[in-house]
């Protein structure tokens, strides 16, 4: 088994808490992290319904923010949203907010994060109504990521959006460049834009706005209002791919960004002398090459904590005729527009399969037939594994 966060911040949390100014949110997924499938957290008992075999494995965190946990929610949202699923192609669109954002966003995660989400949906939204390209409600899929290769704070959002739009009258309408593009991009920026920094004066001049000490000229309203117009004159990249392929295509594509985290086990080399050394993807060079960059820990945690959610903060989000409580009807009738058959079980693809395959017989499925939580205490039981005369001591 190589490096992972969890053995970081085994070996450099401690110092880190004890030296740095932390949130309870970051103490807590530091902590979730360390214990995940430690004996910490307790352990469980998978068994084969084929052949029988048995194993026994700790209980992982679930923490959202944690490397080994994403795996099983990203299964379970990406099978979810299969009955979603339309007979038309769908887009990837990506919005950007510029570096210079950085300082204040630190200060003002929630703030910016609804802010840069709902500017950008909303813009998205806007296009959709109008009759130049749509002219209907689209339905969409958004996602924040807060963090770039280094694990700079890097704030985007993909966003996944159906190619077409319901029209008042019911009727489906379909993109006037079909197989090009969605949207231009050019106009999507300017609009994305200009709804940001509208949303952004307002909780200033509100009072809502947490002014970081790195920043503090800029609670005079003259130089805040120039440290908007640098703001405005940065990059405000935004960009639309060709549609994919198919139905499949898209659960492939979607599940690969819905629940990443900052970085991935896999991409940490090494752990030592007080240096994490990691790879990375560089996109500056003519091509997209791996490389590879050594950072010290305490650096390291610090990036890596940057990217923690606050509580309660939902980063991925259904829009338009896919907003969740008002999809099914939607998507039933729009499927009557496009005559599409109901989607059966068996139709759907089979790739995100949520079970283990047995290492023994590779032909079962291993269940969770009993696990005990951290304090000892039995959450889950089965009968059958109790009738076969397993026990299990939890004192």
């Amino acid at each position: 088994m190589g490096a992972e966060v969890a053995d970081i911040f085994r070996r450099y949390g401690e110092e880190y808490r004890c030296t740095h100014s932390m949130t309870p949110k970051q103490r807590r997924v530091m902590r979730d992290i360390e214990q995940c499938r430690t004996g910490a957290l307790g352990f469980h008992v998978d068994e084969c319904d084929e052949c029988g075999q048995r194993d026994v494995g700790y209980n992982s965190c679930r923490n959202r923010h944690c490397p080994k946990c994403h795996g099983i929610a990203r299964r379970k949202w990406v099978k979810a949203r299969l009955a979603d699923l339309l007979p038309v192609p769908y887009y990837h669109v990506v919005f950007t907010l510029p570096h210079h954002i950085f300082p204040l966003s630190l200060y003002n995660q929630s703030l910016i994060y609804e802010l840069f989400l709902d500017s950008a949906s909303e813009t998205l939204v806007k296009f959709g109504e109008n009759p130049r390209w749509l002219g209907g409600e689209i339905g969409f899929w958004g996602m924040l990521h807060t963090w770039g290769q280094s694990l700079w704070q890097h704030i985007h959002g993909h966003f996944v959006v159906a190619g077409g739009a319901i029209g008042k009258d019911g009727r489906w309408i379909e993109p006037k460049y079909r197989g090009k593009f969605l949207f231009p991009v050019a106009a999507l920026s300017q609009v994305f834009r200009g709804k940001f920094i509208e949303g952004l004066k307002k909780t200033y001049y509100d009072g809502k706005l947490m002014i970081p000490t790195d920043l503090e000229e800029i609670k005079e309203e003259g130089r805040f209002e120039k440290w908007v117009d640098e703001l405005v004159s940065r990059d405000w990249v935004v960009y639309c791919k060709r549609p994919f392929g198919d139905a499949e295509q898209v659960v492939r594509y979607v599940g690969r960004y819905t629940h990443r985290v900052a970085i991935s086990n896999q991409r940490i080399i090494s752990i030592a002398g007080g240096e994490i050394r990691f790879r990375y993807k560089d996109y500056k060079k003519d091509r997209i090459v791996w490389d590879e960059m050594t950072l010290k820990a305490e650096e390291f945690i610090k990036r890596f904590l940057w990217h923690v959610l606050p509580d309660g903060f939902h980063k991925i989000r259904h829009y338009g005729f896919l907003a969740n409580g008002r999809s099914k009807g939607k998507l039933a009738r729009i499927r009557e527009v496009l005559e599409q058959k109901p989607e059966t079980e068996a139709d759907r693809p089979s790739g995100e399969a949520e079970a283990v395959l047995c290492p023994v017989c590779r032909k079962g499925r291993l269940i969770t037939v009993f696990i005990i939580d951290r304090l000892g205490q039995i959450i889950r039981r089965s009968l059958s594994l109790l009738q076969s005369g397993l026990v299990l001591d939890t004192g």
